[in-house]
């Protein structure tokens, strides 16, 4: 479980195939010294448990479907990705529940400067439209961010000068696809509303390297 505030972003050393899937190397700092192998690691949002570490690396073996459902599957390697160490009973909940599951690829519509601070705009499979709600919580590459606006297929959110400092967000441009994974609180409730309400089950959504493609 994460809280969807980075406390840094860390350097791809390599992202090459192992077995049957990927392995990923990252250089870093103050996350390497606080974890072990075994422990949940949130790399750009995405949950994956530490297979090496030492001299500042982790490596994380990643699976074809975590490949497939995320934006490491178009994932050049070069770039920085934001890291978060998984949430310790009694600490503090700075963003919002992130668990660290992906549910699909978006990518960035327009990117707008207001002052010192930052609009950014963002596509997304339609089908999922109905969990991102004005001033809700959606986490992008692992990061929580309060949805700004939204729209059939869309959102935006407001981005402060740390956050574009810190994370990875302040190196996107236009077309970049990013991780989302939207609040799992509206996912259950609606499964659970369902059945009361008389609703058919919602249609299926897009991930991965579809919803780039559909994007």
């Amino acid at each position: 479980m994460f809280t969807g505030i980075v406390e840094e972003c860390g350097g791809v050393d390599s992202f090459v195939r192992s077995g049957g899937g990927r392995r990923l190397t990252v250089r870093c700092g103050v996350v390497a010294e606080g974890v072990a192998v075994g422990d949940s690691v949130s790399v750009d949002g995405c949950c994956l448990t530490v297979v090496e570490h030492g001299s500042g690396r982790l490596a994380f073996d990643l699976l074809e479907e975590s490949v497939r459902r995320t934006r490491f599957g178009a994932f050049s390697g070069c770039e920085g990705v934001n890291l978060e160490r998984s949430v310790a009973l009694g600490g503090k909940m700075g963003g919002h529940i992130v668990t660290g599951h992906i549910d699909t690829v978006g990518t960035v519509e327009s990117i707008e400067t207001v002052g010192g601070d930052v609009r950014l705009a963002f596509r997304h499979p339609a089908g999922y439209s109905r969990y991102v709600v004005e001033k809700g919580s959606v986490a992008i590459n692992g990061v929580s961010l309060t949805v700004g606006g939204c729209g059939e297929g869309s959102f935006f959110v407001w981005l402060i000068p740390h956050t574009l400092e810190v994370t990875n967000l302040g190196a996107l441009a236009v077309g970049s696809a990013v991780n989302l994974e939207f609040d799992i609180v509206a996912k259950h409730l609606e499964k659970l509303a369902l059945p009361y309400l008389g609703a058919a089950a919602p249609p299926p959504v897009v991930t991965g390297a579809d919803a780039l493609r559909e994007n």
